[in-house]
């Protein structure tokens, strides 16, 4: 795979599920930390996993790592 998939986190329980699924299933991802980047981008809730273009909520992310 070579999208580009970047995680929108600020370190909640729900964001280090999204983590610990990144890493069991081997898929390098840069994680984003900045509230002002976020909200730039109309981040209101977090984690959101962008994967190329596409930002997926937490529920749209787990449902694509099922699927990878």
């Amino acid at each position: 795979m070579t999208e580009n998939i970047i995680l929108y986190s600020t370190g909640c329980p729900r964001c280090a599920i999204l983590k610990k699924k990144l890493a069991e299933k081997g898929i390098d991802y840069t994680e984003n930390n900045s509230i002002d980047e976020m909200l730039a981008l109309g981040i209101m809730t977090v984690p959101v996993l962008a994967v190329g273009e596409e930002m997926k909520s937490f529920t749209e992310a787990v449902a694509w790592l099922r699927n990878q």
